[in-house]
């Protein structure tokens, strides 16, 4: 969602995503057992310098599996299952949690929220939108460089329900080619906007390759309630699999990035593993 837009009201939104029920375990999806961000030499990423990405005329022609269609099939990734409800936490991951991030890249704020999880050597999940990824190609770059996992958040930030079928795959089909053309590699997980699935999305969803992923904790961060607040509720949140979501764009979040740094050394304090999902 561009930065300088004003949600819809997120409220009502919230309400109707609650119809979407509890989480379903499953046991291919665990922690990442790589604990830390790999980077080579310690050095911070080089600015990715060019020319603009091209401007698109037509809705995106992303192929299903693009990066696998003639790899022997012992080498392509198993489709997911097409889910009626998103994963709302992750099972089997111990004392863990994972922190997530929607609507960016914004170079206001995704920087700083960067530095702090490079900082204290962890990992989170950076739900994109498109028409923010494709201005901001370096930072997803960065995201990638640190170990961070770079997952679909729809194109414009449309309530997903309103949609038609080629509405939904336009939205999530096109933000996930700027990912794969920016980084090499497809995106395996997605969100709804404002956490509103359908039948549709799901099935769109599950065809591009990806996972749906919801929340378990809302810091509610959008709605700029203070550092303390937010601070307070991932705090009074944590737990075992728990799922944080914050945001790195979409309006002011110079509270957001401010929180991170104070409750993320509580939860290590606390003896809490910051992990990503990884998908078996």
């Amino acid at each position: 969602m561009k930065s300088d837009q004003q949600p819809l009201e997120r409220r009502v939104l919230l309400r109707l995503a609650l119809g979407v029920g509890a989480a379903t375990a499953v046991h291919l999806i665990a922690a990442d057992p790589a604990a830390t961000p790999v980077r080579p030499g310690g050095a911070p990423p080089a600015g990715a310098a060019g020319p603009p990405p091209p401007t698109r005329a037509n809705p995106s022609s992303y192929r299903l599996q693009p990066m696998t269609a003639h790899a022997p099939p012992r080498f392509r990734r198993a489709a997911p299952p097409v889910r009626t409800r998103p994963l709302e936490e992750l099972p089997d991951l111990g004392r863990s949690m994972v922190l997530s991030f929607d609507d960016g890249p914004d170079p206001r704020y995704t920087p700083g929220i960067l530095a702090t999880l490079r900082e204290h050597r962890v990992r989170a999940m950076f739900f994109v939108c498109g028409e923010m990824a494709v201005d901001n190609q370096d930072l997803l770059r960065e995201m990638a460089d640190d170990g961070h996992v770079v997952a679909n958040h729809s194109w414009s930030h449309p309530l997903i329900p309103g949609l038609s079928r080629a509405g939904i795959r336009d939205e999530l089909s096109r933000t996930s080619d700027i990912i794969e053309r920016t980084l090499g590699e497809a995106p395996l997980w997605y969100r709804a906007p404002y956490g509103a699935w359908n039948r549709n999305s799901f099935e769109i969803g599950a065809a591009l390759g990806m996972e749906p992923l919801a929340w378990t904790v809302d810091t509610l961060d959008w709605t700029e309630p203070g550092t303390g607040t937010i601070v307070r509720r991932v705090l009074d949140g944590a737990a075992p699999g728990v799922v944080v979501l914050s945001h790195d764009a979409g309006g002011d979040r110079s509270q957001s990035v401010a929180a991170l740094r104070r409750y993320l050394p509580e939860l290590l304090a606390d003896g809490y593993r910051i992990t990503v999902p990884f998908r078996g």
